[in-house]
């Protein structure tokens, strides 16, 4: 299992927030590629970035960021937030990113991510937050009715590959993954699948590597200490 250390950036600074609630972002770090520069220390060999002033305004927000992280460490950087159009995919894809999210268009444009997957194949991921099991989009903002393993089935015939999956009531709560819904989605598509949101200890990783998935993202229990990136990055890969 790949473990992906997660930094999320408002006005150029690593920050978390709770629940995915803008107005309770803090400040985690210095700057983003000390952040991820730590991490490859570490041994990671990915990172989980999002632009969310990119997620709020709907467009490229914080790029420089993200490529000063692809550029200057050896980490694969995979990015989400503000990404809307073949051109803004484009970009990152063309500047080193390695892989791209597709959140808020894939619930409300599909054919955006049918062409994006024919153009750049796995390096297509898209993310599916949900809240109560229903797909939010527009930074979390707003709530569907389209139930989180219908979007994911309708995500896997467009040809994606990759699935980002969090529960929005656990993110950044350090409560521990939704592993039922976890185990639910992995379970509907043959998708690799990401657990995002509400990782907190290394008896965390062990449940989502038995659940058989493919990754992980830890952000806040990095920073807060309850997750040690190295002990976690060796029970993904050994199990112990």
């Amino acid at each position: 299992m790949v473990i992906l250390p997660a930094v999320d950036i408002i006005g150029g600074k690593p920050v978390r927030l709770y629940k995915g609630d803008f107005s309770t972002a803090q400040q985690v770090a210095a700057s983003a590629l000390g952040t991820a520069v730590s991490f490859e220390k570490a041994g990671a060999k990915w990172i989980h970035m999002v632009d969310l002033d990119g997620s709020l305004q709907k467009k490229r927000v914080n790029a420089d960021v993200f490529l000063s992280v692809a550029k200057n460490t050896s980490l694969k950087v995979e990015l989400g937030g503000g990404i809307r159009s073949m051109q803004d995919i484009e970009f990152y894809i063309n500047a080193g990113i390695s892989r791209v999210i597709l959140g808020s268009a894939a619930l409300r444009e599909p054919e955006l991510v049918k062409k994006a997957v024919s153009a750049f194949g796995d390096k297509i991921a898209v993310g599916i937050d949900a809240k109560n099991g229903y797909a939010a989009a527009e930074g979390w903002t707003q709530t569907s009715d389209i139930y989180f393993t219908d979007l994911a089935k309708k995500m896997e015939q467009c040809g994606v590959k990759t699935i980002i999956y969090t529960d929005i009531s656990k993110d950044g709560t350090l409560t521990g993954p939704n592993l039922k819904q976890l185990e639910e989605i992995n379970n509907a598509v043959s998708c690799n699948i990401i657990a995002s949101g509400g990782v907190t200890n290394t008896e965390d990783v062990k449940a989502l590597k038995s659940l058989g998935l493919y990754g992980a993202v830890c952000g806040k229990s990095i920073y807060s200490g309850s997750l040690d990136l190295k002990q976690a990055l060796e029970v993904a890969e050994n199990g112990i």
